[in-house]
């Protein structure tokens, strides 16, 4: 099966700025459906709950509690059945505190949105299949934080 043969993933943009996830539907429409959007946490939660997609791409930073807020609402009202949704953090921010949060809070990758539409497609993809996928420099801090001391 080749990748256009692929059933497309269902992905849902979470961030606080329109012209971002505009721009981010624009450049994903072509490798993923991009089956919903929200700009606020309680409206994330609410859709990612009624719509169950494949990936859910976080902003880390939104002003009424950002990526975190919303994934750990949803794995707590969706409980067993939230290991269907998987969570890739896609952010401005590389603070090693963002990263490292987002993952102890079930995050399965965090990239910077430096990164390419065609990475991010990858990620996506990645994410989906279970992998843990991280922008170069943010590895780093992951295996920093879990490393047995």
């Amino acid at each position: 099966m080749t990748d256009a043969d692929a059933p497309r993933l269902r992905v849902f943009l979470v961030d606080d700025h329109a012209m971002f996830r505009a721009g981010v539907r624009a450049e994903l429409g072509a490798h993923v459906e991009v089956v919903g959007e929200a700009s606020t946490v309680a409206d994330a939660v609410r859709q990612i709950i009624a719509l169950t997609p494949d990936v859910v791409l976080l902003d880390v930073h939104m002003p009424d509690g950002g990526g975190r807020a919303v994934l750990e609402s949803v794995r707590q009202q969706l409980g067993p059945a939230s290991t269907k949704v998987r969570f890739l953090a896609l952010s401005v921010s590389d603070a090693a505190e963002d990263v490292i949060g987002l993952i102890r809070a079930g995050a399965r990758g965090y990239v910077t949105k430096s990164i390419s539409s065609q990475e991010l497609a990858d990620a996506i993809r990645r994410v989906a299949d279970g992998d843990a996928v991280f922008s170069p420099r943010l590895a780093g801090f992951v295996l920093d934080a879990f490393a047995v001391r």
